[in-house]
């Protein structure tokens, strides 16, 4: 039987609408990555770490959203909680060099294990060729006590393989070796620098200081560090789900939102890219699924305590809400902001069938620059789900601007170049899984 005319008609402006607002849909979500971007790191959520509740500031936020889109909860609660160590800075930390105070994330950076400290110490200089002499070496060391060492800069590239190994032992044991006799170390670095977090408390400071904020030989270096060691600091995984048509598999969308909180009180690492813009996809995603009813049970899942150690997911996989076998496929965001030269796809060789058919996808509607292909990687929290046998990408972003573990990585920095063709791509990918 035919449909009558004004049927056909209709049917097709109700066809016209859904793409219309699909499309408009899709356009609208670089708008909103670009608000959570902006909110996550912003200076009041205090860099997302564990000086003054940033990673609950970030945690609550993200559960507000979870509950605007109307995603159900598992027990009640969208938290899941549990504790870590973590070792914090919430109070002063500065270095003065010859007298001439240093800004801390520009000028220098402190161990995250680093210990409170504070004093005025001389320094005894130490160079890689000196490390390469036993005889020099040791008797460095022993005038070393009660004062810092200096490690001088040096260019790794102009050693043999041999040479290297020793090097990296000897600094292993100046960072780290209850023996050694000093103070504290100090680095000279021409490296860019970066920080991160840690699970532990060494037994003496180290400070890594850009060679170039240097215009005079060091003599003395005085420093005030207040740490705070926590043992059992509660945090939380945030996780939500939106019933799909079909409630045999899942999908399982993550990013972590934590990153690595504040060095004192004024060095925020704000951690725009990495990873405001990863948690930013995960919402979009949330948000377009709350408005157009995906086919599988979809689960999403925003991670803590990822910059200190895959914490938050190792928990989640030792202790998970729902039958990890279940799970369909996974997809991990981490590092969205950019994507100038593309994406890369880690687990893409693992899993080729599925990355065949990302990449053809890419090519039909000419999305991102390039999909690149990388194998297994245990570099963010869907390794721990590879440990559980579950199927899954970690794609991040190519290109574009280089801030990283710094406090460089702000919002205003973060140009979410191919965020929407990157949106749209997994949208379709997930279609046809």
């Amino acid at each position: 039987m035919r449909m009558p005319r004004f049927r056909m008609i209709k049917y097709f402006l109700v066809c016209l609408m859904l793409c219309l607002n699909f499309d408009l849909s899709i356009a609208q979500t670089v708008d909103y990555a670009r608000k959570v971007v902006n909110t996550l790191a912003s200076d009041e959520f205090k860099g997302r770490g564990y000086v003054d509740n940033g990673d609950k500031l970030a945690a609550d936020f993200i559960r507000n959203e979870f509950q605007k889109f109307g995603l159900r909860s598992f027990n009640d609660s969208y938290y899941q909680r549990f504790e870590t160590a973590v070792n914090t800075f919430p109070d002063e930390v500065s270095v003065q060099i010859n007298g001439e105070l240093l800004q801390v994330g520009t000028d220098f950076l402190i161990d995250p294990s680093s210990p409170s400290i504070e004093g005025t110490y001389d320094l005894v200089t130490i160079t890689v060729d000196d490390i390469l002499d036993s005889d020099k070496f040791f008797n460095k060391l022993r005038a070393s006590r009660g004062k810092f060492i200096l490690l001088t800069p040096f260019d790794v590239t102009k050693y043999t393989e041999s040479q290297k190994t020793r090097i990296d032992e000897a600094i292993r044991f100046l960072k780290y070796h209850f023996q050694n006799p000093a103070e504290g170390l100090v680095i000279l670095s021409e490296d860019k620098l970066t920080w991160s977090g840690s699970t532990v408390k060494s037994s003496r400071p180290i400070v890594t200081i850009q060679s170039s904020s240097i215009e005079e030989d060091i003599e003395s270096i005085e420093l005030k560090i207040q740490g705070k060691f926590h043992d059992n600091y509660s945090t939380q995984n945030v996780i939500g789900y939106i019933d799909g048509q079909r409630n045999d598999s899942l999908i399982v969308l993550i990013a972590h939102y934590d990153h690595l909180g504040m060095l004192g009180k004024n060095a925020v690492f704000n951690g725009a890219n990495d990873n405001a813009s990863g948690t930013a996809m995960l919402l979009s995603l949330a948000k377009h699924y709350s408005e157009y009813k995906p086919e599988f049970n979809t689960v999403f899942i925003a991670f803590g305590a990822e910059e200190l150690g895959l914490i938050g997911s190792k928990y989640f996989t030792e202790h998970p809400l729902f039958d990890l076998s279940k799970i369909k496929f996974l997809m991990n965001f981490d590092l969205a902001g950019t994507g100038d030269e593309g994406i890369q796809v880690v687990n893409g060789s693992v899993y080729k069938n599925k990355f065949d058919l990302l990449t053809s996808i890419n090519e039909e509607n000419k999305l991102v620059p390039e999909v690149r292909i990388r194998g297994a990687a245990c570099n963010s929290d869907h390794c721990m789900f590879d440990r559980k046998d579950v199927p899954g990408f970690y794609i991040y972003t190519l290109g574009g601007i280089k801030a990283y573990h710094d406090i460089y990585d702000r919002p205003e920095t973060l140009p979410l170049t191919e965020f929407e063709d990157y949106f749209e791509l997994i949208i379709e990918f997930l279609a046809q899984l």
